[in-house]
């Protein structure tokens, strides 16, 4: 009988199968939705999320404060709930604005027959 050469055929050992294992992960790769979701649960349970949003709002309410624009557009992208915002319209308490133009019934068309030289 021939020994089998370099080429490993058939089934493979369980220790290699393990080794594979241990390097992927299993399942389908996290969403946006998840990474965002567990960014912001590790935010709210940090004690220091409270002193990261008290810097926010001061660079914010300070005039000379070099990222103030930086800090209003986390406040309004983040922090202000928007929810609220569309809760108002869709409740019909928000003012409205129509337009209404009239005036033109009908519109005419006048030609002139004189002739200028010029």
């Amino acid at each position: 009988m021939t020994k089998p050469s370099g080429n490993k055929i058939g089934r493979p050992k369980k220790s290699d199968l393990a080794a594979v294992r241990e390097n992927r992960s299993v399942g389908r790769p996290k969403g946006t939705a998840a990474i965002i979701n567990e960014y912001r649960d590790r935010m709210l349970n940090s004690p220091k999320s409270e002193k990261v949003l008290q810097k926010i709002m001061d660079a914010a309410l300070q005039d000379e404060h070099p990222h103030q624009a930086a800090a209003w557009k986390i406040i309004a992208d983040r922090i202000i709930p928007v929810s609220a915002f569309d809760q108002a319209k869709q409740s019909g308490s928000m003012p409205q604005i129509s337009i209404n133009i009239s005036g033109l019934n009908e519109p005419k068309v006048s030609t002139s027959d004189d002739v200028i030289d010029v």
